[in-house]
């Protein structure tokens, strides 16, 4: 009877369940896969399966910068979901992350979608794949708990979607000429700034990345899968990944890669799709959805399904099939669902490995030290905190490793250090990070080869083979400045991105400021050229004046030195011609078509979230338009120009009547080989071979890889600065520059060589190939062209991309407030 009682209450509940809980098509009134989405709607959707089912929680884990939710479900049974904060904290006491004996018997599998706006067709997926889990797989949820974040990217997808649902056919068009597989600049594949969140993990520079972090880091799942869509032609890809393979990855980690595509590749088989594997997409740079996770101790994949922006609802392929959203959608529903079946059969392999990558510190390096301005330290401190890296502060002490500047054995003395030890939960993420090289087993990657945060911070670095002792942590001071009303004016330091923000606050404050171009002594004090002087003479008709400056100052954290007097007991006076006035700058951008969206993106970014100075962003086909009179300042964002002839005339009489143009990477093309410029990209040529018929019959198998001798892929290069020139005040006499191509140009014959790579140009860290190094001989990284009464700023290497290279920062400060010929009009 009991029996009997239990399969009709069995019966009675699901017969409930499902009359409650719709269907994706039932609930939007649509089968997915004919239509977009908005991403209000796949919200609205989980919320309703939430609402409705003890199998699901649902929550928003923070907003984008359009305001829009940023969500995850939790999926598992009615138990487990009682159960959830333990079976969360067993994962954690796993990895070493929190106190106390584990016994985890779950897997944690989390699935991320749509992390680029425009691949759209993985949001639809997580809708069926949320469902299917809780009617049709629910023995796979006894033992898992699946999480699901429908959409990492919320704005870009909205973009994407909103601009396809205005513009498609009706039916839809399959004509890849047609409007609608043909997105406007610049595409719904980044996020509000334009940047490319499956390049953000590690750097953590954006509002999505930074709460999906503190969420993600609380739970370190097993296995991560990172959604996403590639060229229309393509099969479906899934793992294993391509070479190379970082050397920190488990063997574990790549056999259970495997595994889990022959699962995939069964599923594929049987419905007769195409796919391929352990090719193109590899394990490497560490700031990807698939190798942050890996790194971290999951098992971190990518899942690329043929279309993106480009195939809307369905499009004709160069084989004269069509590919639709539905088919696509199958696709990615597929490998989501194996995946998780994959996590329920090996519940025991994966929690005994997971405890394992944890528990092994067999790396190279055990501990880093890293001493230098104090703001760097900071910025770095801020980041390890992101992802609850562990550290300790040393003072007055020595280290002996590799040194990072000479590449020898060496002691780094220093007055404060940081040290980062590789015994830690997240040890082997902080060797990623941190390691001075990494080794490849081929050139030939997807993204950069180097990335090491020592050179991107601009901090001395020894990497030591055996741990630290001693050290202490210690949290960050406030500065507090007290008021001098009888000082003659303020000095402040120049030498970080803290100090331009300080900057950028005081002249929008209408504290006027100068700088000095010369060294000086006042007090008995040594102050560098660059040091911020405030003057009271300057600011004497501004009420409260001291109070305004020390509110700015302690807001960030800087300290003023009030000076007893103008007078200098060597170097410039405070009226010197050698300290000048810093103008408020007018400030344009180009963006649009003729520019890289990523790099106008991150442009943006750092005007408004980092500096925090106003500029106006103006389309490069409206700039004929424009009085360029309005602006001191134009920044010109790595791209393909190709201005019309009044534009360039337009913008050649600006600079020489005092305009400021900064060119960015690809926007020297513009400049370079021209009779109005003096910029020269370098004419290189392939030595020959001292047989020619061997290298004309370079094998087919062998093409690929002869290519790599000319190619860049993201190295750390080692620059000489002119530091006495004002484009590089704060800086030494070296800077590390990051390289992500082999465009070379010329030295300056008339002009300014601030930074430049010498006669035997050397990659620090990363892949270059041997032709690529030889074209890179004396050749420019930043210089400046006085023309007229303005300038342009050439810079090669783009300070500013992806954000992360904080270093290089300073330099487009200096070159919008600093080496700015504004400044030196009387």
């Amino acid at each position: 009877m009991r029996i009997k009682l239990a399969i009709l209450s069995f019966f009675i509940t699901t017969l409930s369940f499902s009359q409650t809980i719709k269907s994706p098509e039932e609930f939007l009134g649509y089968k997915i896969g004919t239509q977009f989405s908005r991403h209000a709607d796949v919200v609205a959707y989980f919320k309703h399966v939430a609402e409705n089912s003890e199998w699901v929680t649902y929550t928003e884990y923070g907003k984008t910068n359009e305001r829009r939710p940023l969500t995850y479900a939790i999926v598992t049974t009615p138990q487990n979901q009682n159960n959830i904060e333990n079976i969360r904290l067993n994962q954690l006491k796993n990895a070493g992350l929190e106190s106390g004996s584990a016994s985890p018997d779950k897997a944690i599998v989390w699935l991320s979608y749509n992390v680029h706006g425009n691949e759209a067709s993985s949001t639809e997926a997580s809708m069926i794949t949320l469902y299917e889990l809780i009617t049709n797989k629910k023995e796979w949820l006894e033992n898992t708990v699946v999480i699901i974040d429908p959409c990492i990217n919320p704005d870009g997808r909205d973009r994407y979607a909103n601009w396809y649902n205005k513009v498609k056919a009706t039916p839809y068009d399959t004509n890849p000429d047609a409007e609608e597989h043909n997105e406007p600049w610049p595409g719904g594949r980044a996020n509000h700034y334009l940047f490319d969140l499956n390049r953000d993990w590690a750097w953590a520079t954006q509002v999505e990345t930074r709460q999906r972090l503190k969420v993600y880091n609380s739970w370190m799942p097993h296995i991560h899968v990172d959604f996403h869509e590639q060229g229309i032609n393509e099969p479906y890809y899934f793992a294993p990944a391509a070479e190379p393979f970082h050397s920190i990855i488990t063997p574990f980690q790549r056999n259970f890669q495997t595994l889990i595509g022959k699962n995939h590749a069964k599923y594929f088989d049987q419905n007769g799709w195409l796919f391929f594997t352990r090719e193109r997409f590899d394990l490497l740079y560490p700031s990807y959805g698939d190798t942050y996770p890996t790194y971290t101790g999951s098992m971190g994949m990518t899942y690329e399904q043929a279309g993106g922006g480009s195939a809307g609802l369905g499009i004709k392929k160069s084989d004269g099939s069509i590919l639709t959203l539905v088919d696509r959608v199958a696709h990615h529903f597929t490998t989501g669902i194996s995946t998780v079946e994959m996590a329920s059969a090996n519940i025991e392999k994966l929690n005994t490995e997971f405890a394992k990558y944890f528990n092994d510190a067999n790396v190279k390096y055990k501990n880093f030290t890293l001493s230098g301005e104090k703001d760097h330290l900071q910025a770095l401190i801020d980041l390890l905190d992101v992802h609850g890296i562990q550290y300790t502060f040393s003072e007055s002490g020595k280290s002996t490793g590799y040194n990072y500047t000479t590449g020898k054995q060496e002691t780094l003395t220093y007055d404060e250090a940081i040290n980062i030890s590789t015994d830690q939960p997240k040890g082997k993420l902080v060797h990623v990070l941190f390691e001075p090289e990494a080794a490849l087993s081929t050139p030939l990657t997807y993204d950069i080869t180097a990335w090491s945060l020592p050179y991107a911070y601009g901090l001395n670095a020894v990497a030591n083979t055996k741990p630290a002792t001693g050290g202490t942590f210690k949290s960050k001071m406030p500065m507090l400045n007290t008021l001098s009303k009888t000082a003659p004016g303020y000095l402040s330091k120049w030498n970080s991105m803290t100090d331009a923000k300080f900057l950028s606050a005081l002249l929008q404050a209408a504290i006027k400021v100068r700088f000095s171009e010369k060294e000086f002594v006042i007090d008995g004090i040594t102050y560098p050229a660059g040091t911020l002087i405030i003057t009271r003479s300057d600011n004497n008709v501004l009420e409260n004046f001291d109070d305004v400056l020390i509110q700015i100052a302690n807001k960030f954290n800087r300290t003023l030195t009030p000076a007893s007097t103008s007078f200098a007991s060597s170097g410039p006076d405070f009226g010197s011609p050698y300290v000048k006035l810093i103008n408020k700058p007018r400030i344009a951008v180009f963006m649009g078509e003729q520019t890289s969206s990523l790099s106008y993106g991150a442009t943006w970014q750092f005007f408004e979230q980092q500096l925090e100075y106003p500029i106006t962003s103006i389309a490069v086909s409206e700039a004929d338009r424009v009085n360029w009179s309005d602006y001191d300042v134009l920044v010109m964002p790595n791209g393909r120009y190709k201005l019309s002839e009044n534009t360039l005339s337009q913008l050649k009489s600006w600079v020489r009547t005092g305009g400021n143009l900064i060119a960015v990477d690809g926007a020297l093309k513009l400049f370079a080989d021209t009779e109005d410029f003096n910029l020269k990209t370098v004419k290189f040529e392939s030595p020959k071979s001292k047989d020619s018929i061997t290298s004309k019959l370079i094998s087919y198998a062998d093409r690929e890889m002869d290519s790599s001798k000319s190619l860049i892929s993201g190295s750390i290069f080692k620059t000489d600065v002119d530091s006495t020139h004002p484009l590089a005040f704060g800086y030494e006499n070296t800077y590390y520059s990051l390289k992500i191509g082999d465009d070379a140009y010329s030295l300056l014959d008339k002009g300014y060589n601030v930074a430049y790579l010498n006669d035997d140009p050397q990659s620090t860290s990363g892949f270059a190939g041997n032709e690529a190094l030889n074209k890179l001989k004396n050749s420019l990284i930043f210089g400046v062209e006085p023309i007229g009464r303005g300038t342009i700023t050439y810079m090669v290497d783009d300070p500013l991309f992806r954000a992360f290279w904080e270093n290089g920062k300073l330099f487009f400060a200096n070159a919008l407030f600093i080496n700015n010929p504004n400044n030196y009009r009387k």
